[in-house]
């Protein structure tokens, strides 16, 4: 359900659809200013800040144990931070009870009552947050209105299918008129086939309610399909905040390009005179420096699959390898390539370009991200 209902005699606005996504935005609707969580001696979540301006929705991404859930349940109220803030509207909600901060959250399972219809699902919310009985019957029929399931409030939630009850926890979050939507991993539950179209639906829910969005997931697809702009997180800190194009292809860390699509991490040294890397075996690769590498100290060079082709022979940017394996990808395929130095890369090219077993060059190409060259990490793989 979605905590933070309308108290008695408070006056909600009523979920009208916002025309322009961004009409109205303004930096800071939502501010979480330096959150640090621990648990016992676990360190959890370490000076986060982000600002979230209104009507965005705001993706935060991770691994498992990133953090970014934690972040997500500060925000709702169901865990206190140790020190920092929580910022909406100006209001510091910090120390408030979730019921009072007027958020709505939508849980990884949508915790649907199957003995209810889908009608009295919706309602719930709206009865702990006090809104009297004459308005619930409007209000249940706005918020499912909202999700396109006008009509369905007599229906069981046995009866509808996945991305149905999906968008019913959403009309139950939506209800109460919330400041704010928390989302916690709502799609996780739905075969991939469903996760895709209900993705694209709730996208175009969210926007036509214009309401201020953070969720939380661990697949980059869904946060860049879903997210105005993506939050990664990693061990309990902000990596990077960005679109998805900036993250993929302009990476503020090592850990941002190695997580974010798909990349080869080639061991090297960096010569600064030249601005390239020095591969074992002496090829020599053009990269973006992260910051001001040393003369000939030891680097990773991230490097994309779309970044790399086949050369036709030996020269100064080529490195000499073997295909290992072929994954066709429709137009294009990827080809692993273990390259003599023991290091193996992934190149994106045409399905004929290569077979396994073939020895080949491997070279930087043109027209993806450029390799980038991170000071090496001893022990990071």
């Amino acid at each position: 359900m979605g905590p933070g209902g309308a108290g008695e005699g408070e006056v909600m606005p009523p979920l009208t659809p916002n025309l322009s996504p961004q009409a109205g935005r303004g930096s800071g609707f939502l501010r979480l200013d330096r959150l640090d969580k621990h648990f016992g001696a676990l360190h959890v979540t370490r000076d986060v800040s982000l600002d979230v301006p209104k009507s965005e929705i705001l993706a935060l991404l991770g691994p498992s144990g990133s953090g970014k859930t934690t972040v997500l349940r500060l925000v709702a109220g169901f865990e206190t931070p140790d020190s920092g803030r929580v910022v909406v509207e100006g209001e510091d909600v910090t120390r408030l009870p979730p019921e009072r901060r007027h958020f709505g959250v939508v849980f990884q399972h949508y915790a649907l009552f199957p003995h209810m219809t889908v009608g009295q699902n919706v309602a719930f919310g709206l009865e702990s947050g006090s809104v009297p009985r004459e308005e619930r019957a409007a209000r249940v029929a706005e918020a499912l209105g909202a999700v396109d399931l006008a009509g369905f409030e007599s229906r069981r939630v046995t009866e509808i299918s996945g991305g149905q009850q999906q968008r019913v926890a959403l009309a139950r979050a939506l209800a109460p008129r919330p400041r704010v939507l928390l989302l916690d991993e709502p799609l996780s539950n739905l075969d991939p086939t469903l996760r895709g179209r209900t993705r694209r639906e709730l996208k175009r829910l969210i926007r036509s309610i214009g309401i201020t969005t953070l969720f939380v997931t661990h697949e980059q697809e869904e946060a860049f399909e879903l997210g105005d702009r993506v939050a990664l997180m990693n061990a309990g800190r902000l990596e990077q905040v960005g679109s998805a194009r900036e993250l993929y292809e302009s990476p503020a860390s090592r850990f941002a390009a190695a997580f974010i699509g798909r990349s080869s991490v080639v061991p090297a040294h960096w010569e600064k005179a030249i601005g390239r890397a020095r591969l074992p075996g002496g090829a020599a690769w053009p990269a973006a420096p992260a910051g001001d590498l040393v003369d000939g100290s030891p680097v990773d060079v991230v490097v994309r699959p779309e970044s790399l082709g086949f050369a036709t022979a030996r020269n100064g940017t080529a490195a000499e390898g073997r295909v290992v394996e072929r994954r066709f990808a429709g137009r294009e395929t990827y080809f692993a390539v273990l390259l003599d130095a023991g290091v193996e890369v992934e190149v994106l090219a045409a399905p004929d370009a290569a077979q396994v077993g073939w020895n080949v060059f491997v070279a930087p190409a043109h027209g993806g991200p450029s390799p980038r060259a991170y000071p090496r990490i001893a022990g990071v793989e």
